[in-house]
């Protein structure tokens, strides 16, 4: 097998974004955004997905954080579309439930090449300090949708704005991981009864 690592670059008017990501490393990050927020959600993604995940990005935050966060998920899911390459061996399906304290998320991924978001999360605040809880749509849309993978994100329980984005984003890290990893009994075969994704 492969070496699965990309290098990306998104460079517009609102934004410049660069990400290198490697699938098959021990959980590193290193992170230079201007969304603190963003930064701590996406540590857990690399240390719960065990991938090795730098992302570097200026933009219009005057404004507000919105083009930078939703440029950061279209590059870096560019990013692991590049890095995984055909998908085959993969076991393709991944998902995950994470607690923490009240909260509780479920999330379910599929490496299809069909995008597609199911975002079924409350918060009962607008804001985590001066992050848009919005913002986290956004963000997992664009990944999806530059990814191509069909994703499930559910909030199963929760009161604390803080815990319910942490477990989402930890759950998502998780199911990364299932979803990435190797089958042994795969052995190279496209996991697909179509033969390709």
């Amino acid at each position: 097998m492969g070496e699965r690592t990309a290098t990306v670059k998104r460079d517009t008017l609102e934004t410049q974004v660069e990400v290198t990501l490697n699938l098959d490393g021990s959980g590193r990050s290193d992170f230079n955004t201007g969304v603190p927020f963003l930064e701590h959600m996406l540590d857990q993604v690399a240390r719960h997905g065990l991938v090795d995940l730098w992302i570097q990005a200026r933009g219009d935050l005057h404004i507000d954080a919105h083009h930078t966060v939703e440029d950061i998920g279209i590059t870096l899911g560019q990013a692991f579309a590049e890095a995984l390459g055909d998908k085959k061996g993969i076991r393709r399906y991944g998902h995950a439930y994470v607690p923490l304290d009240e909260a509780l998320a479920r999330v379910v991924i599929d490496f299809s090449g069909r995008p597609g978001l199911e975002y079924q999360v409350e918060f009962a605040r607008g804001s985590i300090g001066e992050f848009d809880v919005d913002l986290l749509a956004e963000f997992f849309q664009a990944f999806s949708n530059h990814a191509k993978v069909t994703l499930h994100i559910d909030q199963l329980r929760g009161r604390n704005a803080h815990h319910i984005a942490e477990t989402v984003f930890k759950a998502f890290g998780r199911a990364l991981r299932m979803a990435l990893e190797y089958d042994p009994r795969m052995q190279g075969v496209m996991p697909s009864t179509k033969g390709s994704l």
